[in-house]
């Protein structure tokens, strides 16, 4: 059986001290004054040697395992697969190492997650919390472990959390239609208490009513189960247009309800702009396969990931930094789907 590679065995083989290359090891180089060139040597000849740090007697030393998991809604949608791209790159930037899980926007689920990586001794949590999961978040904070809520987070709960600026998007997105001459514009969302989709519906209602285009109707909101197939949501598509024939618009508040959406407006025989413009949250690339190129509503991504990793490791750092609340203001995309179309 081969040898495990010591820091003493490198320390030996380049000719310095055992401290010397334990600083270029743990990227304090710096602190140390060891200069470039003989850093390098050191990091070269660990890698030509199979060096393999212990990480668990590292952990045991300094407290800390330099791993935090990232527990997302659903990893299969390109938003949380993107953002969990981003956070991996900044999290490197700090020398830490990603755990990646999803709850598939399920609290049971959520809290089996949040208890195996608790085990796994991770450092701290990136969230975005399931649905009827407060109390798990309380029971991080009450355990005084780091943590950060990202996309949503619970209102009357203090802690740290990163978002985009839901309703200030979506107001944005609804007037952005009523521009382009819409003025029948129905909504297709999730059926959830989530903070982040009732800001969007919020943003969809006042927009409504500040170009006082309500009238004698109810605003058009057909909400659908997060888990809601192909044929649920076409039906709850039908179900606008039957209770409003003149409907000319519709506002996606996910991406994943845009596809399924679009696909039940073909089936229907729509067309996107012609018939009913279109304006969602977030992009996807299989919109670039859509005739109509889709007018969408781009979050800041790689900001909101940085922001998210910045701040967990300063509360890492410092247990006692909480309640660093950061909204970001997203940007609309405008294409063809949401062109002003001539009426005959």
């Amino acid at each position: 059986m081969k040898k495990k590679v010591s820091i003493k065995d490198i320390a030996q083989t380049v000719g310095v001290s055992t401290a010397l290359v334990s600083y270029v090891l743990n990227n304090k180089e710096k602190e140390a004054r060891v200069g470039k060139e003989i850093a390098q040597v050191i990091r070269d000849t660990a890698v030509e040697m199979g060096y393999q740090p212990n990480q668990i007697a590292k952990s045991l030393k300094t407290g800390k395992s330099h791993t935090f998991g990232l527990i997302v809604a659903d990893i299969s949608n390109p938003f949380f697969a993107n953002l969990a791209r981003n956070v991996e790159d900044e999290a490197k930037k700090f020398n830490y190492t990603v755990i990646f899980a999803s709850a598939d926007e399920n609290a049971e689920k959520s809290q089996n997650l949040i208890n195996i990586l608790t085990e796994r001794q991770v450092d701290g949590f990136i969230i975005a919390p399931a649905e009827n999961s407060q109390e798990q978040i309380e029971a991080l904070l009450k355990n005084n472990i780091p943590l950060v809520l990202i996309d949503r987070y619970f209102k009357g709960l203090d802690t740290n959390y990163v978002m985009t600026n839901n309703y200030e998007a979506s107001y944005h997105a609804v007037s952005h239609l009523i521009e382009a001459g819409r003025t029948n514009i129905g909504m297709v969302a999730y059926k959830t208490d989530l903070v982040h989709m009732l800001d969007r519906k919020r943003g969809y209602l006042d927009a409504i009513k500040d170009n006082k285009l309500l009238k004698a109707k109810t605003p058009l909101i057909k909400t659908v189960d997060f888990n809601a197939n192909q044929e649920e949501i076409g039906a709850g598509i039908r179900e606008l247009f039957a209770q409003n024939p003149g409907m000319d618009a519709l506002f996606f508040a996910t991406n994943t309800l845009t596809l399924k959406g679009l696909k039940s407006l073909n089936k229907m025989q729509y067309r996107v702009p012609d018939d009913v413009a279109i304006v969602c949250f977030d992009e996807s690339e299989a919109f670039d396969f859509f005739y109509s190129p889709l007018t969408y509503i781009e979050q800041p991504l790689l900001e909101m990931g940085k922001k998210a990793v910045q701040i967990l490791i300063k509360n890492i750092t410092d247990k006692k930094s909480l309640n660093t609340q950061i909204s970001i203001p997203s940007k609309l995309i405008v294409r063809q789907s949401s062109a002003i179309v001539k009426k005959h």
